[in-house]
């Protein structure tokens, strides 16, 4: 946890972590009030899913969504096996429970790996005690190389490991890093949680964002460099040939497991029908070819009101760090300029968060990691189980693929 020596910037940041911990609720284990039959899913569910969706507090989907999980997915085409879309459980006539199933592409030392990612667990609490039957069902899978849960909370977690999943051991997955780009208007988010009245709340936010904006100043807290390389940005439509170029050196490196980024899933990936979110990519270029580039995906919290920019994927050749620390400052400069609350990081391996925790940024945590996974084959199952392997972040199992 970053200490920040500030008394008042302590407090903040204390509320906001033990509210995200308090969201993060365990499933109980309350016993089904008939029979449940388990299927797979069908389209023809769609609109009975989204309701269930609505009844347990997930977010909501739509139809041409669907088609581009399940119709449009480039990593459909390379399956020797049918996959199922997910499963849903029914009872009295009704959709009582769900769990999707999205196929992704991996690639590890030469090989391409079927990857299938568990997707939006729900279920209505009196049929909760059948949720082992859903996440089951999903480990069950025919001809799938590598099983991800990359937004697992606790409970499900727990049913990941009775079925030989194992946690993600990339380091500090579960500590999320982030800069506040917006003092006052994240210190007003922080009293409306607390429920202070409007005019207290008033003069408590003044007051945290001037010992926000004095930490900063104190301390440095954002990405900077002496210089800054030339940066351009494109929309994701524009994702073309230079990037399956860059693609293809990066596979050569030995060593990583990395999901499928070649163009076409690229654009597959971050063109989402009808997403409140946004997207930008920012390319570092030189000698004449892609080096890099990062994609920010930048989004407002429902609850808080708080726009927050998120590193939603980064890739570099040869891992170069210089490339990788301007990246990131150009990735800080969009969020600010975007007019986002905060800029935050979500996973990846050592090398790129040690160039982030350079630029002391403030931290909070999941109550435990919440990304799990299972390779069918016991011998990649072991070499996945250091963290050498791992490049993993939002742009991993379904964290960027929803609305």
């Amino acid at each position: 946890m970053t200490r920040t020596g500030s008394p008042v910037v302590e407090k903040l940041l204390a509320v906001m972590r033990s509210r995200r911990v308090a969201t993060a609720d365990s499933i109980p284990q309350l016993g089904p009030t008939g029979s449940v039959k388990l299927r797979e899913v069908q389209f023809s569910d769609f609109a009975a899913v989204n309701d269930l969706k609505a009844r347990t507090g997930l977010t909501a989907d739509n139809l041409d969504n669907w088609h581009r999980l399940w119709r449009d997915n480039p990593a459909l085409q390379a399956s020797y096996h049918p996959l199922p879309m997910g499963w849903v459980l029914q009872a009295e006539g009704r959709i009582v429970g769900y769990l999707g199933n999205i196929a992704l592409l991996y690639h590890y030392e030469g090989n391409t790996l079927i990857s299938t990612v568990a997707n939006a667990l729900g279920v209505e609490p009196a049929y909760r005690a059948s949720s082992l039957g859903l996440v089951a069902s999903f480990y069950k899978q025919k001809g799938v190389d590598l099983f991800l849960n990359t937004t697992a909370i606790p409970a499900v977690g727990k049913i990941a490991l009775a079925l030989k999943a194992h946690v993600l051991p990339q380091p500090d997955y579960e500590r999320v890093l982030f800069w506040v780009l917006k003092p006052y208007r994240f210190s007003q988010s922080v009293m409306k949680r607390l429920g202070i009245r409007p005019a207290l709340a008033a003069l408590g936010g003044v007051t945290g964002a001037l010992a926000l904006m004095g930490d900063d100043m104190l301390r440095m807290r954002r990405p900077h460099l002496g210089k800054s390389a030339a940066i351009s940005g494109i929309k994701i439509s524009e994702i073309g040939r230079e990037f399956d170029d860059l693609w293809r050196r990066k596979i050569s490196e030995p060593g990583r497991l990395l999901a499928d980024r070649r163009a076409d899933t690229l654009r597959w990936h971050f063109t989402i029908p009808r997403s409140v979110r946004q997207n930008q990519v920012l390319c570092c270029h030189g000698d004449g070819r892609l080096k890099g580039y990062v994609i920010l995906r930048t989004e407002r919290d429902c609850d808080t009101g708080l726009q927050t920019s998120k590193l939603a994927d980064l890739l570099v050749e040869g891992d170069d760090e210089t490339i990788t620390a301007q990246l990131l400052v150009a990735a800080y400069k969009k969020a600010k300029s975007l007019g986002s609350d905060l800029f935050e990081v979500l996973g990846f391996p050592a090398f790129v968060r040690n160039i982030c925790l350079g630029w002391r940024p403030y931290s909070r945590m999941f109550p435990q990691c919440p990304f799990y996974f299972r390779a069918s084959d016991r011998s990649l199952h072991e070499k996945l189980s250091t963290a050498g392997p791992w490049y993993a972040g939002p742009y991993d199992g379904d964290t960027t693929l929803a609305p």
